[in-house]
Order: structure tokens, then sequence, then C-alpha cells
């Protein structure tokens, strides 16, 4: 019943046309717009509210349709289907338009291409600085790292230093101590940390607090104080830095103990040179004179026969020349200008044919007794000189008995190492055979010992020592190219020592070398109690290159702390004499009642067979003689440890 549209445009064809094509295109873009929304939502699945585009897509495709619909109805009137049409686009449209308001405040929330556009140039920023922070970070970790490692390294200088670091600042306050420091001055680093620097040298303890440093910022040679109260010389080489604006010095500390000892053994030995020479000139010349003496005696003599009372004047002239030149031979031994005729001596044999000479020699209440270690002992030397040494020692141990006692002549193979000549740098190391004289007498002081072998000195009266006895023994021994020493403890006695080269020395020394490769070593904890700081460290140095630690104590109060305090320590090493009211043997008694089974080591100048004739050592003991050799030591040492097995 209706018109087609058509009929209100007359039917013109450009109208009908224009209408055609608007509508067709219209239709066709409205078309495509779901098919693009369809793809965008299937493709884009975390798109925010995907059913808006569902429904706008749905709205378009209805808004599409009524255009399709209006081409349609230009020539056919389906007025009714394309109300229809509109009807449920009109539906569409105001769903949509209600669900996307509410929706509006979300929607904006979304950010735009501007913002970001910012907020990636802010985590580009971000970024850039994240890098530029783990640069920094790692380049701090470096510098730490690095630090930590030169501070690793710095550490382990000073604590491995074999001389003394004291670090203190401008008022004298200690800072650091390094162990060598410890072992040097006796004290803990944590005892001295704060205190005055002074409290280290004689005449400093007392200085005041805020005194400042420039006196010991001079350096140079100065005494050392430690804990035990003893001193010793050393060189303190200082040098100053700041610290965070503040002053602050390192001292270095060398001992120099050991290079005063040679130094004064070298100032010994050269002025024994000297007096040597001296006196071998004045004996040369002196005996120049005794022979015209003699000689004129003699022949006026000869010529007083027949005056008996005259020739008496002469002949006593004539005995006191031969007293002279008695004198003169003495001194010519001394300085080593004696003429000398080695050759191989049986030292075990020589003493045996020496002891009856002795015992119709010395005193009936002088006991007389030889002993002799394993093997064949062959010396290189002249022999007669040498029994004149060995009587001239066997009378001054008597003069040294006025009461009676023990005389032991011993004889065995002995080896001089290095640590040995580096306290006696003028003698040869290497392998000697070696005769002691021992006796129990007076003994001497440490002065008398010093100057024992200096010609006419004497401690005898008046008229009974000429004091060359000691000098030729000397004398003999370095001319000889060998070496004598003195071991004496008053109240305990004398040992004088004889080395002498032997007649094998090239086999001796590699059988020397052989037994120091084969000595035996360890890895236990020893104690070592020694009063005597030079062979306190010798004895440190050679233990502990057997393998062993060592601890060390100065006397016997201070071995009983360290026993108390400390529980690691498998053998006491102790001196027999030692300072302080405590000798070796009561260290011993006291250290077994804290540690029974504990094992102990004994050193001393006398051998053990003279010790316990004097009272003074169990038969049993385990004594090593000094001097001793590394070999020696190590033995004993194993000794010591296996006579508490056994016991035990």
């Amino acid at each position: 019943m209706f018109s087609p549209h058509g009929i209100c445009l007359l039917w013109e064809p450009e109208l009908i046309w224009l209408h055609v094509v608007a509508d067709a295109c219209i239709a066709a873009a409205y078309f495509s717009i779901p098919f693009a929304l369809a793809i965008l939502v299937t493709k884009r699945r975390d798109l925010k509210f995907g059913w808006v585009y569902w429904a706008f897509a749905i709205f378009i495709m209805a808004c599409g349709l009524t255009h399709v619909l209006s081409i349609y109805t230009l020539w056919v009137p389906v007025y009714g289907i394309e109300g229809l049409v509109k009807a449920a686009t009109a539906v569409a449209s105001v769903f949509t338009a209600a669900a996307l308001w509410p929706l509006l405040p979300k929607i904006l929330t979304i950010p735009s291409p501007f913002e970001l556009r910012q907020v990636q140039a802010a985590l580009e920023e971000e970024e850039i600085k994240r890098r530029d922070a783990t640069l920094l970070l790692r380049q701090v970790e470096d510098a730490q790292r690095a630090m930590r490692e030169s501070v690793m390294r710095l550490t382990a200088v000073v604590e491995t230093a074999v001389d003394g670091v004291i670090l203190f600042d401008a008022q004298n306050r200690i800072l650091l101590f390094n162990p060598a420091c410890e072992r040097l001055f006796g004290y803990r680093a944590d005892e001295v940390i704060n205190r005055n620097v002074g409290m280290l040298m004689p005449g400093e303890a007392s200085a005041a607090p805020d005194n400042k440093a420039t006196r010991f910022a001079t350096g140079g040679e100065a005494i050392g104080l430690r804990k035990d109260g003893s001193a010793f010389p050393m060189n303190l080489s200082v040098g100053q830095a700041r610290q965070d604006g503040e002053l602050i010095f390192v001292g270095i500390v060398h001992d120099l103990s050991a290079r005063k000892l040679t130094e004064q053994q070298l100032q010994q030995a050269q002025k024994m040179e000297t007096v040597g020479q001296l006196s071998g000139g004045i004996a040369h010349d002196f005996n120049n004179l005794l022979t015209v003496m003699i000689g004129n005696a003699e022949h006026l003599s000869e010529q007083l026969k027949a005056r008996p009372d005259l020739q008496r004047f002469a002949d006593d002239i004539c005995q006191s020349g031969e007293r002279g030149a008695e004198l003169t031979q003495r001194l010519l031994a001394f300085s080593r200008r004696q003429l000398l005729q080695p050759q191989p001596i049986d030292c075990r044999g020589l003493l045996d044919s020496m002891l009856k000479l002795l015992k119709r020699t010395l005193r009936e209440d002088i006991e007389i007794r030889t002993a002799s270690g394993p093997g064949k002992i062959q010396a290189f030397a002249d022999r007669t000189q040498l029994e004149s040494a060995v009587l001239n020692l066997a009378l001054n141990a008597q003069d040294a008995m006025p009461a009676g006692g023990h005389l032991t002549l011993s004889t065995e193979l002995a080896t001089i190492d290095e640590e040995y000549r580096a306290l006696h740098p003028e003698v040869t190391s290497g392998s000697y055979a070696l005769i002691s004289v021992t006796d129990d007498g007076e003994g001497m002081t440490p002065d008398v010992i010093e100057r024992a072998f200096e010609p006419f000195f004497t401690t005898k009266e008046v008229g009974k020592g000429s004091g060359l006895g000691l000098s030729m023994v000397y004398g003999f021994a370095k001319q000889s190219d060998g070496h004598v020493s003195i071991y004496s403890e008053q109240g305990l006695g004398t040992t004088v020592r004889i080395y002498l080269p032997r007649a094998d020395a090239d086999r001796s020394l590699a059988d020397a070398l052989e037994s120091e490769e084969a000595a035996p070593r360890g890895y236990e904890t020893i104690l070592i109690a020694e009063d005597d700081p030079f062979v306190r460290s010798s004895a440190i140095r050679r233990v502990e290159a057997l393998g062993y630690r060592v601890v060390a104590a100065v006397n016997g109060k201070e071995a009983l702390q360290v026993l108390r305090t400390d529980p690691s320590i498998d053998m006491l090493f102790t001196d027999i004499v030692m300072p302080g009211g405590m000798s070796g043997w009561e260290l011993a008694e006291q250290a077994r009642r804290m540690r029974p089974g504990l094992p102990v080591l004994f050193t001393s100048g006398y051998a053990l067979e003279t010790l316990v004739e004097q009272g003074r050592a169990h038969a049993q003991s385990v004594v090593l003689t000094k001097p001793y050799r590394k070999v020696e030591l190590a033995r004993r040492i194993r000794d010591a440890f296996a006579a508490v097995a056994v016991t035990s």
C-alpha cells in the first residue's frame, strides 16, 4: 500500500543513484568497523572492557544494515522491516550509550600516548640511573676488594715480619704491636695497646702520657725493656705519616743482641790476637836473652867447680833461666808461634795413658775417671801439646776442688753447626774430635770466664799460678785449627772442651750431613724454659725447624704459669741452672705434680754421668749436653717422649 522512496525523488536517476552510492559507502564503512573491532578484541585479549567493543560492533552493524534497507526501500517499500531494524539499532545504541557513561571514569584513567611517552622516558632515565648505580656499586666493590687485599697483604707483611713493628700516635699511645714484638718484648698485644710506648724502654716507663713522641721519632740504637725486666740492645727505625689528619709513627725494632754478641766476640778475638802477637814477640826476644843467660850461667858453673859456694849461685841462675824458658814456651803456645808436629791421635788411648800420670800427679782426694763415646775418635794434632793441655786443665780442676771431688776426662765425636757458629763466628763448622775435662768444683763467674784465656790472668793467690795454663790451651787449639770453650756454673763446677780436627775429616763431614738429614722430627708442642736470650732464641729456631710448635719462658715461674694456662703443652725442655730461685730440677718436679707424666728434657753443660755423681740428677733423666747439634737435639726429644711412654 506504501509507495517506494523513489516516487518521492520523482524517479530522478541522479538523485536515486546519489542516495544509493552514499548509503552503500556508509553501509560498507559501517560493516568494516565491526570486523576491525572483532579482530582487535580477539588479538588483544589483555584489553580492558572487551564486551564494550562487542556491543559497539553490534550497534555499528545495525547502523550499516539500516543504510542497506534505505537503498532497498527506494524501489521496494518494506518500511516495516526497516522500522524493526531501526528499533534494534535504537536498542543497541541506547544500551551502548548507557554502558559507556559509567565506564567513562575508568576509561579516562587509561594513560594517553603522551603520558605513555613520559612514563617511557622516565623509565629510560631510571634505567640509565640504575645502570650508573650498578656501575658505581661495582666500582665500589672493586675498590673495597682491592682495599681488603691490600690490607690483607699489609697485615701478612706486618704479622710475619722478622723485626718488630710498633705503631704509636703523637701521645705515645701504642696502636699496633705485631707478633715479632710480642716475642721480642714478652708482652701480648692486648697488654700494651693504648699504653705509653715508653714502657718498652728503660727509664721511659714513668714518662707522662701527654709527652710528645719526638724523642722516639729520632730512631737509632736504643735499649729495650722486656716484660720480665731484662734489657736488650735494639735498633729503632721510625717513620711518620698522617692518618685522618693525626700524626702517627711507625717504629721498626731490630734485635741487636746477636750482633752485639758477635761484635763482643770479635773484639775479644782481636784482643786475644793482639795480645798473642805481643806476647809472641816478647817471648822470642826474651828467649834470646835467656839463651845468653843460661849459656853464661852454665859456663860459669863449670868454671866454679872449685868454689861450690859460688857454683850454687850460678846453678840458681841457670834454673831460673830454665823456668823463664818454660814461661816463654807457654807464651809462644798462646801466640800460636810454637812449632807443632800434628799427627793422627787416638783420643781414647791418649786419655787412658794419661789416667796413670794424673793419678800420680793429683791429690788422692780427687777421683779420676775417663769416658768415651762410640766409634773411632781420632784427632789430628800435636800429641805432646795435647797431653800438656789436658794436664794443665787437670791441675786447674784440682785447684778448683780444694776439698776433693770428681774429675772426668771424656772424648767423643762432635759437630759444630751453623747455629753454634752464629754465636762463635771465629769457629769453622764441621766435625771435630772433642776432649772434655770436667770437675765439680767451685765453678767460675761470668766475668772470670770472659777473661779466662787472657795471658797472666789468674784468680789464684800470688805465687800459686802464672795465668798461662788456659792461655796455652787456647793458643794450642787455635793453632791446630780447633776451638776451646768453657762451660761453668758456680757451685756446679766447670767443663772445658777442646775441639780438634778429625784425622778422617772428609768422611766425618759426610757422616754428619747424613745424620742431620736423618734427624727424627715431630709435631708436638714443646715449652722451652731458658734464661739466656741467645741460647733461648737458638733453641726455639732449632726445635721449630724439626717441626715442633714452641712456647718459650724465661724462668721457672713463667714456665709454670704457661703450663697452667696452656693445656696443649706436650713436653718441658728446660735448662738446669736458671736464675729466679728455681732450678730446672725444681721446675720439673712442680710441673710433673701439675701434669703427671709430662715428658721433660733437661739441658746442661755437664754430661748426665757427672750430674748423677754430684747427686743433681736421676740416672733415668734425659739430659742434652751443651753445646749440641741438631741431630742430637732431635734424638733427645724423641728419647724424652719414649721414656715417658715406657714408664707409663
